[in-house]
């Protein structure tokens, strides 16, 4: 794998290409539930606009791999060329009063590329993302690696509100990025929402947060604007979420998520079981 991440990315994007038919064709990995996903999300869809994203979706996911494991050699010259962030100017000054921020993600292009957010940001705050760690000990700690590649902490999602308190107490302001587009485990499911024309359950664990801290809450929306390139815009969704009503910023949130996915659907994660709960 190391090998692999010395190579130029031209040259992995070959393998990614031989490797496309294999997952597709052969492998047919998780095949039945990217169907089911994106038949359900698009009902006005024709069988043959769903399979062109179908494919485009595994050609992506096969890319997302490559690129991943890029990230152990890749340089920062190289990443702040391949992964911009727009609209960094509003975070670093409203981070300026001591305030931390919030920002929500979702599994669209490659998530994995956005710790390189540390390479736009002032300074003098500190970057954490929250992430779920993964059965496979060998896999969570090579993606640990990778995500820390930039500089930025780690937090593992059921030491999140206690890290939190911790890095305020300390006096740390910091920007701390949350993938929330996933199934909430039924334990934490206290909102439902329209999403892709389905009855949703969402995280609202940001929300509960920062109505709690009066962190500020931004939203990235990310775009894929050629292989091996992405954009990303910061965009505001409350600088006071204290005197928001309850579940406003959660549905703002899936609201901007599901424009993003709209603009270019085979940049999401279908091969996540999204709607494998329904309400009742």
């Amino acid at each position: 794998m190391y090998c692999h991440a010395i190579l130029p990315l031209p040259v992995l994007y070959v393998f990614s290409d031989i490797l496309f038919p294999v997952v597709y064709y052969i492998a047919r990995y998780r095949r039945t539930v990217v169907r089911k996903n994106l038949e359900n999300a698009f009902p006005e869809k024709s069988k043959k606009e769903i399979v062109r994203i179908e494919k485009a979706f595994y050609r992506n996911l096969c890319d997302y791999w490559f690129e991943t494991v890029k990230l152990l050699h890749i340089s920062e010259k190289e990443m702040l060329r391949r992964m911009k962030f727009k609209n960094m100017e509003m975070v670093n000054t409203m981070m300026q009063d001591g305030n931390s921020g919030m920002m929500y993600l979702g599994h669209f292009g490659n998530w994995e590329w956005v710790p390189s957010i540390a390479l736009w940001t002032d300074s003098s705050i500190s970057l954490a993302q929250i992430y779920r760690p993964l059965r496979n000990s060998v896999f969570d700690k090579l993606f640990l690696t990778l995500r820390k590649r930039f500089g930025t902490l780690g937090i593992p999602k059921e030491s999140t509100l206690r890290e939190i308190i911790k890095m305020r107490k300390a006096g740390i302001k910091s920007l701390i990025g949350f993938m929330s587009d996933q199934t909430p485990s039924p334990r934490n499911i206290y909102y439902w929402s329209s999403f892709f024309h389905q009855d949703t359950p969402i995280y609202t664990g940001v929300e509960r947060i920062a109505k709690q801290t009066g962190y500020y809450v931004f939203y990235l929306d990310i775009t894929r604007i050629k292989r091996g390139y992405y954009e990303a815009e910061c965009v505001l969704l409350s600088d006071n979420p204290k005197a928001t009503e309850d579940f406003e910023i959660t549905e703002k949130y899936i609201r901007l998520m599901e424009k993003t996915i709209q603009r270019n659907p085979a940049y999401w994660l279908w091969s996540h079981n999204r709607w494998k709960y329904t309400r009742g």
